[in-house]
């Protein structure tokens, strides 16, 4: 067996996206790391200092980042293979969707897979972030590993998982403040795979036993907030057929010491709207229907459609004439000061309220335009209207939209719905 080497490490960071780039900086600040991703723009734009997905702050980018693959400390962006290959240490954190029927999609775990078996050596590590359902690791991306190397598992390289924890926009709760789950494909390698993140984490690392019991704690973890906000978002529907207002319910029940404080709202993202159905389709391999888990997934995707109708509802109350009104839609982003739009359940609410004839605007001053119209092929904008609307559904709590005079924006009898419920007043409905 070759023994891991116990020279500095020197890190390939596969993928550049919302995780593997604060982890990239973190890491950057005390060894030698590479960061490769096979979007040449975001490269470019990493290496000029410019973070589009604002989870690193301009001056901590630029502290880092260097000019040259050859370093001792900081971070150089690559979309060149050949800039990876001297590494020793590789952590792949590309994303890991589903598709249109909720399957799981391995694909680019699979291509990232193949790229550092191409370039793997013997005693070389490789640390998986992406989020997988309990086993993948092991059974889908090693034997990719070993075809593409040549190399034999755990006799000439090792493999070590550790699930990311990445809050999109949250400023606070930072890949350094957060403990850190890890493990290693053998016991030696589960504790060197722990130093390695301990040696930057600020919180505390976890040595799990297993690679899968670290899978599955990450998939469990989603899954758990998925089902207690399914809970809330059902109570949101039975109160509102009684009149009772949601919030204050939950403010009252918040009173007990042991109550668990979520909120009803749209549930979409890459990890909490995903990730139970990794867990979910394991499961059913296993011959397991996992009723709990799909229930509170198909309660959390009918929101979208819920809240479109419950505006419709509002307007008609209002005598406003659906067909040919003008709405506004506040936020796209899947999540509050964030840019990301991928798994956005705005977009639901959206083509509701086009299904009922309305004339509908959507403003971000977050979201790329461009991105939002490849994902869904729908018009977002940067810069708000100067217009008077029917409607004005505040879809995303974005701290800019809380400074808004939202009722100046509304003709007389126009209606405001407040999904997230974070306007204080002057609020027609809200979830």
């Amino acid at each position: 067996m070759v023994v891991p080497r116990v020279k500095t490490p020197k890190i390939g960071i596969i993928g550049l996206g919302y995780v593997g780039l604060p982890l990239a900086r973190l890491f950057a600040t005390k060894y030698p790391v590479i960061g490769f991703d096979i979007n040449k723009k975001r490269v470019s734009e990493l290496q000029s200092g410019v973070d589009t997905t604002l989870e690193v702050k301009v001056t901590d980018l630029k502290e880092i980042i260097r000019e040259s693959p050859k370093i001792n400390i900081g971070l150089y962006c690559s979309d060149r293979v050949e800039d990876i290959k001297d590494c020793d240490h590789y952590i792949v954190t590309v994303p890991t969707p589903v598709d249109s029927f909720h399957k799981p999609i391995l694909t680019p775990l699979y291509r990232a897979s193949e790229i550092v078996g191409k370039i793997l050596k013997k005693g070389d590590v490789v640390i998986y972030e992406s989020t997988v359902y309990p086993g993948a690791t092991e059974e889908e991306c090693v034997p990719v590993l070993e075809n593409s190397s040549g190399l034999k598992f755990n006799v000439d390289f090792f493999v070590g998982y550790s699930p990311e924890r990445i809050n999109p926009g949250d400023k606070r709760h930072t890949v350094e403040k957060i403990v850190k789950v890890t493990s290693g494909s053998t016991p030696e390698i589960g504790r060197k795979v722990d130093k390695l993140y301990a040696s930057v984490i600020l919180a505390d690392t976890y040595l799990a036993p297993s690679i899968k019991v670290a899978e599955a704690a990450k998939v469990i973890e989603n899954s758990q907030r998925d089902i207690n906000i399914a809970f809330v978002n059902e109570l949101a529907k039975i109160f509102n057929l009684m009149g009772i207002d949601t919030h204050a319910v939950l403010e009252a029940a918040g009173t007990k010491w042991n109550f668990l404080p979520f909120k009803p709202g749209l549930v979409g993202g890459h990890c909490i709207g995903v990730d139970p159905y990794y867990l979910a389709q394991k499961a059913q391999e296993y011959g397991y229907i996992p009723e709990i888990i799909l229930s509170g997934r198909r309660m959390n995707d009918s929101m979208g459609n819920y809240v479109g109708s419950e505006v419709v509802k509002l307007m008609v109350q209002n005598d406003i004439k659906v067909k040919g009104s003008k709405i506004l839609i506040l936020g796209i982003t899947f999540k509050e000061n964030c840019p990301d739009v991928r798994n956005s359940m705005v977009v639901d609410v959206v083509n509701n309220l086009k299904g009922h004839g309305s004339n509908v605007a959507i403003f971000d001053p977050l979201a790329s335009p461009d991105e939002a119209y490849q994902e869904y092929g729908i018009n977002t904008i940067n810069t708000l209207p100067n217009d008077k609307f029917n409607a004005i559904v505040l879809a995303v709590a974005h701290d800019d939209f809380l400074e808004m005079n939202l009722r100046s924006m509304l003709f007389k009898n126009g209606v405001l719905y407040d999904v997230k419920g974070i306007l204080k007043e002057h609020v027609d409905a809200r979830l």
